[in-house]
């Protein structure tokens, strides 16, 4: 009835690694499949070229200081830093972006905050590395 929806690829259906509560990682993660973040990572977190669709978890207790690129990302945490998402972001009511955005899809629940520019890219654009912030 309103026309076709952009072909945005299904997120990763479970997770393959986990950055436990408590854990503070400093440097760059670089992974594919799932993950899930508890803990603090100072440093970007980037999906592995070439990986299949990728899905980055951001509890409510999770912080990333440093650029996210990631296919699909769910977020409750704080991301301090550039996003690049290349399919869909989902923020619920505890999310907190402090960045620039780009995104081929958003879903945002009522409280979550983007201090930064919104930029939609349609899913057009490729994943790119992101410099930390």
């Amino acid at each position: 009835m309103f026309g076709k929806k952009a072909d945005v690829k299904k997120p990763q259906g479970k997770i393959d690694s986990l950055i436990g509560s408590g854990t503070r990682i400093e440097g760059s993660v670089y992974f594919s499949g799932g993950l899930r973040i508890d803990g603090e990572v100072k440093g970007s977190v980037q999906a592995a070229e070439g990986a299949t669709p990728s899905t980055l978890v951001l509890s409510e207790r999770g912080r990333v200081e440093g650029g996210v690129s990631v296919s699909h990302l769910i977020t409750n945490g704080v991301v301090v830093g550039p996003v690049v998402v290349s399919d869909s972001l989902e923020m619920q009511s505890r999310a907190r972006i402090v960045g620039d955005v780009e995104y081929a899809s958003i879903e945002m629940h009522q409280g979550a905050v983007i201090e930064g520019r919104l930029v939609n890219c349609g899913g057009s654009r490729e994943l790119s590395p992101v410099e930390s912030a």
